[in-house]
């Protein structure tokens, strides 16, 4: 990863940045999301990464409260794809469940993201079922 690129475990964001890096990532419209209220009060941690003071990733965990912990959101800027961060998000990650005590890190994926979570981050595929409620 670019060593300019700082990770920051439960790292200080705004809504409208977190919003418009989301927006970027997962290419909609940038919305009014209430992120901070969300990972306050839902997350076991969440991890950022900065180039120069600029949001270019993040990472939401949220936990059961006991050994599961499950990755929501993973997004990295366009112009800063292919360069390490999402590899070092999932696995920064992946450090902060283990040192609150999980067993397990879970993540759903589309399959054009297998080779990140799979190949480059060391998730196993598993079985797991979905229901779309909206």
């Amino acid at each position: 990863m670019d060593p300019a690129i700082a990770l920051h475990a439960r790292g200080a964001l705004t809504d409208a940045e977190l919003e418009g890096l989301h927006a970027a990532a997962f290419d909609h419209e940038p919305g009014t999301t209430p992120w901070g209220r969300r990972l306050t009060d839902h997350s076991l941690t969440w991890v950022t990464a900065r180039h120069d003071g600029r949001l270019v990733g993040f990472v939401n965990v949220v936990g059961d409260g006991g050994v599961h912990a499950i990755l929501l959101d993973t997004c990295v800027a366009p112009d800063v794809q292919g360069r390490g961060v999402g590899r070092a998000l999932v696995a920064a990650a992946v450090e902060q469940a283990r040192a609150a005590g999980c067993h397990w890190v879970h993540a759903d994926y589309e399959p054009h993201l297998v080779a990140f979570y799979e190949d480059a981050c060391g998730l196993r595929p598993t079985a797991a079922g979905l229901v779309r409620l909206t």
